[in-house]
Parts: structure tokens; sequence; C-alpha cells
């Protein structure tokens, strides 16, 4: 799916910036305290498959189709003018686990994790700041085949502090994807407008709990082991809460909760900021 390439995306675009950025020679940097980056395993967040409900609930979808639940499903979620995007996503063999609470004027927070490495993510008035650990920014410089030296000053660097990035800077545009929201939901629109031109028809499986919440589970099969299942809620407005994906080549687990609920986005001190705009070789943060 569309949403699981923009998140691997904000991970190879970031690495890209920073491996076009530092000089073969490295930065001499000031000496600053480590910080430890925490990120909640999506194994806590998200399941490999809704949990059976115990009982029978008044069903809100009676009458209608899998298919029409869907687009039901599809255009409530569309209307959100936030949410909160939890699990673990594949792409390109490469797992990543997000847990990001984003908004319509693409603001957004949140952590990520690759490899044992992890980061955070903050973005408002259309400025990134990124901050990760040393096992985040080896692994994903690493994947890119920037040299073990610039590796290593870059860390340096970087050491407690956020990257920022600002539009018109390297990679700006790409970063703003990860949290734009609007973008997030027209893709789940086209995603389910291509099952309809393929004619992949869903089938409707037995109902489920997600966070508690009973929904109607809706199931897609491809030819060979790829199964789609989105978890649609029952109560209230009917919002797609769950999303799992086994088998094929972008296999995963989204959780999405938090509707409508202001986003707050911390901007970090000045003084804890690296300015991509103003690094260069020699200079002294």
């Amino acid at each position: 799916m569309a949403y699981r390439r923009r998140l691997r995306a904000a991970i190879v675009v970031c690495a890209a910036v920073i491996a076009g950025t530092v000089p073969a020679g490295g930065w001499s940097v000031a000496d600053s305290p480590a910080t430890d980056v925490r990120v909640r395993p999506a194994a806590a967040i998200a399941t490999a498959a809704p949990s059976p409900s115990p009982s029978p609930s008044p069903d809100p979808f009676k009458g209608l189709s899998a298919d029409q639940i869907a687009d039901r499903a599809v255009t409530a979620t569309q209307s959100a003018t936030s949410l909160r995007m939890a699990g673990r996503v594949t792409s390109d063999d490469q797992p990543l686990d997000v847990d990001f609470a984003l908004n319509d004027k693409r603001e957004c927070s949140g952590r990520m994790k690759i490899k044992g490495g992890a980061a955070e993510l903050r973005q408002t008035d259309k400025v990134t700041y990124m901050k990760g650990d040393e096992g985040f920014w080896r692994a994903s410089m690493t994947s890119q085949g920037v040299p073990e030296r610039q590796i290593d000053a870059t860390i340096e660097l970087l050491k407690g502090r956020w990257l920022k990035i600002t539009p018109g800077q390297p990679g700006s545009s790409d970063l703003r994807g990860v949290c734009d929201l609007k973008a997030l939901l027209d893709d789940m629109g086209e995603d389910r407008d291509r099952d309809k031109d393929e004619g992949r028809e869903l089938t409707r499986g037995p109902d489920a709990k997600v966070g508690g919440t009973l929904v109607a589970t809706l199931v897609k099969k491809k030819a060979g082991d790829e199964t789609t299942t989105v978890s649609v809620a029952q109560k209230g407005k009917p919002y797609i809460l769950k999303m799992v994906k086994a088998g094929g080549d972008e296999p995963g687990t989204i959780v999405l909760s938090d509707f409508d609920k202001p986003v707050k986005v911390v901007v970090p001190p000045a003084e804890e900021t690296v300015d991509l705009s103003k690094l260069d070789q020699g200079t002294r943060i």
C-alpha cells in the first residue's frame, strides 16, 4: 500500500540528506549529552489479527455488502481532521515500527524504529525536526552506502540534537509527506478504487474487537498467500480502526485511533537543534 512506501521513504530521504551534507573530513562539534529515544514496541500496539468478539451486538451494517461497508469506512476515515497511526509496516524487506499523531495542517509528532535504532520526528510550520539515536543513524546511513568515517562524524554532530530541515532544503518536501494526513487518507481511497477497477471483491469475516470497540472485519485475498483484513468500527462513525496485511511484499499491521483529537507538536529549543542550512566543514556547533 502507498502509505507504507511513504513511511519508509521518510527514513531513506533523511539518510540521503545527511549523506550528501556530511563532509568527508567530518565536523568539529561541541560535546553534548546523549538522549535516550524510546519507541513503544509495535507488538504492544497491534497483533496479527483482531481478537474474537465474545458477545453479539446489533449490526449497523446489516443488509450491506462488504464492498459497501468498505466504501462507507473509507469515506468516514477520509473525513478525519486528525488521527494516531501506530504499528509495524514493511517495505523493501525492511520492517519499520511507527507511532505518529498527525492532523490536516501537516503537523505531526511521533516515533519510528528500524533495525534496533529509534528516532523521533516532529513537523510544524513546514519545518521538520528529527532526532535519532546512534543505532538509527548508523542503520539508515549504512543502507545508503555512506562511508563509515562520515557516519561517525554525523553521529557525533547529532548526538543529543535535533536535525532541523526547513522548506527548500534537500529532502524537505519528501519528509513532509510522512505527516501529510490528506495524502495518507487519499492513498486509502486510491487503494480502494484500484481494488474496484481490478474486480477484487471483499468478503465479510467474523465480527471482532479492536481496542474494546466492536468491528466488522473485511477480508481481501489476492493470488498467492496475500490477505488484507480491514477492521471497521460498528459504533459511531465507521472509521477504519485496523489494517492487517499478511503475506505479499509489504506485510504489516496499522492501528488507527484518536480521531479528531488535537495534535500537540513541541518545537525543540534552538540550542538543541542543528540547522541543515548552516552545516559546513569546520563549523563548531
